[in-house]
C-alpha cells in the first residue's frame, strides 16, 4: 500500500528497517547521518520514499525486496556450518559472508559444466577420506598429491612466498583457490576474519576452497590446509577454526589435526624440537623454520609432549594477544591484491579462454570475474598468457 504526499512514499514494515539495519552490522550512528530520517522510520513517524528506500537497502546489503515483507527471513548459510565461539552457534551470518559464499557458488557450477563439457575426469582425491582415517596417512597422501616438498617449503625466503607457493600446487592440483579479503570486488566491503576464515565447496570436478584474505598470511595457510582436509573427506563446509583450537564437532577437529600434520609433519617436527628451549624463541625459530604461524607450532609442542594443554592453552591466549596487537599495527594480511587470485587461476583462466572462444558471453564473464569493463579484461588476459 502506498501513501501519497508531496512526494511517493512506501509503507514498510519498520521492523524490516530495523532488521536491515542490525544485520548489516553498520554502527548505528554512522547510518542515521547517512538517512536521518531513520529514526522516523522505524517509528512511524513517517515514510520513507521509494528512491530512499532503495538507498537504505543499497546501504545495509539488503535485497530491496525484503524490505516489503511482512516478517524478516531467518537467513542461513548455505553449507554445512561449524563455526562457534565459545561453544556457541554462530546463528546470523553477515551479509558480506552470505554474498561471499553465493558468489563461489555462481563460479563453482560454471566451472562444473565447463569441465563437464570439455570431458574432464572427476578429480580422484575428493571423498577418499573418512573422518576414520588416520590422520598421519591422509596428511601424507595431501602432501603427494601436492607435491609438497618440506624442505623446499621450508627455504622459501618469507612467508608469502612460502604462501604463494601452497596456493599454487592447490591450484595445480585442480582444485579452484580463491583468497579475497573483500566482498567480490569491493574494497569498502572488508571481509571480517573473526567471522569466518575460510571454506570449502566439494565437487568432484570443481572442487573449491574461499581463503578470507584478511586474515594473516600464517593464518591464511593454517586455513588452506584445513579445508583441502574437508575436500578429501568429500564435504562442503564454513570453518572458523585455529591451530590450537579443540572443536566440539569431531569433523573439525580431524580436519584440524590432518592440517597440522600436513604442514609440520610430527616426526620432522620432533627432530627439529629442543626440549627445554626458551618458548618465545622456539615459537620464533621453528616458525621461520617451518613458514607457519607460532600458533600451529604451539599446537605442535603440545603434540610433541613439550606443553601440557593448560601450559599450551595460556601460552597461545599470549601469543594470540601478540599477534593481534602487530597485525593491528601492520594492517590487515591481503597481499593477494590481483583480480587473477582474488578469483583464482584456474577459474580466470577458464572464463577467459571460454569467452574468448565465444562460448560465454562478455556480459557473463564480467559478473564472473567480478568487473564491468573490456580493458579489464583484455588485462587479465595478458596477465594469463591468454590471447
Amino acid at each position: 500500500m502506498m501513501a501519497r504526499s508531496a512526494v511517493m512514499r512506501v509503507e514498510v514494515n519498520p521492523e524490516m528497517l530495523r532488521w536491515a539495519r542490525e544485520r548489516s552490522g553498520i554502527d548505528e550512528e554512522h547510518l542515521a547521518h547517512r538517512f536521518p530520517k531513520l529514526n522516523a522510520w522505524e517509528n512511524r513517524e513517517v515514510l520513507p520514499t521509494l528512491n530512499q528506500l532503495e538507498d537504505f537497502a543499497k546501504a545495509t546489503h539488503a535485497p530491496i525486496g525484503y524490505l516489503f515483507l511482512d516478517q524478516p527471513p531467518v537467513e542461513r548459510v548455505p553449507i554445512p556450518d561449524f563455526r562457534t565461539m565459545e561453544n556457541q552457534r554462530i546463528d546470523r551470518p553477515s551479509p558480506d559472508l552470505l554474498e561471499t559464499i553465493y558468489l563461489c557458488q555462481q563460479r563453482q557450477e560454471w566451472y562444473h559444466d565447463f569441465s563437464r563439457s570439455a570431458r574432464d575426469e572427476p578429480l580422484a582425491f575428493v571423498g577418499t577420506a573418512t573422518t576414520q582415517s588416520n590422520v598421519v596417512a591422509t596428511a601424507s597422501a595431501i602432501r603427494q598429491a601436492l607435491h609438497f616438498d618440506l624442505l623446499e617449503r621450508q627455504q622459501c625466503p618469507t612467508w608469502t612466498d612460502a604462501l604463494r607457493r601452497f596456493l599454487e600446487q592447490v591450484d595445480r592440483l585442480g582444485v579452484l583457490v580463491m583468497v579475497n579479503g573483500v566482498v567480490g570486488s569491493n574494497n569498502y566491503r572488508k571481509l571480517d576474519p573473526t567471522e569466518f576464515r575460510g571454506f570449502a565447496l566439494s565437487d568432484e570436478l570443481a572442487p573449491l576452497i574461499f581463503v578470507n584474505g584478511s586474515d594473516t598470511k600464517s593464518g591464511q595457510m593454517f586455513t588452506l590446509a584445513h579445508e583441502l582436509a574437508h575436500l578429501w573427506l568429500g564435504q562442503s563446509a564454513l570453518s572458523d577454526v585455529e591451530p590450537v583450537s579443540a572443536p566440539l564437532n569431531n569433523v573439525e577437529d580431524w580436519c584440524n589435526r590432518v592440517a597440522a600434520e600436513l604442514l609440520v609433519p610430527l616426526d620432522a617436527f620432533r627432530q627439529a624440537y629442543r626440549a627445554g628451549e626458551e618458548l618465545q624463541g622456539a615459537l620464533s625459530r621453528l616458525a621461520r623454520q617451518f613458514k607457519v604461524s607460532t600458533l600451529v607450532i604451539l599446537r605442535r609442542i603440545h603434540d610433541a609432549d613439550g606443553l601440557t594443554r593448560d601450559q599450551m592453552w595460556q601460552a597461545y591466549a599470549q601469543e594470540l594477544a601478540r599477534l593481534r596487537e602487530l597485525q593491528s599495527k601492520k594492517g590487515g594480511g591481503d597481499f593477494y591484491l590481483t583480480l587473477g587470485a582474488r578469483v583464482g587461476k584456474r577459474f580466470a583462466r577458464a572464463v577467459v579462454s571460454s569467452t574468448l572462444e565465444g562460448q560465454t558471453l562478455h556480459r557473463d564473464a564480467f559478473r564472473l570475474l567480478g568487473f564491468s569493463k573490456q580493458s579489464t579484461f583484455r588485462e587479465l588476459a595478458t596477465s594469463l598468457g591468454i590471447g
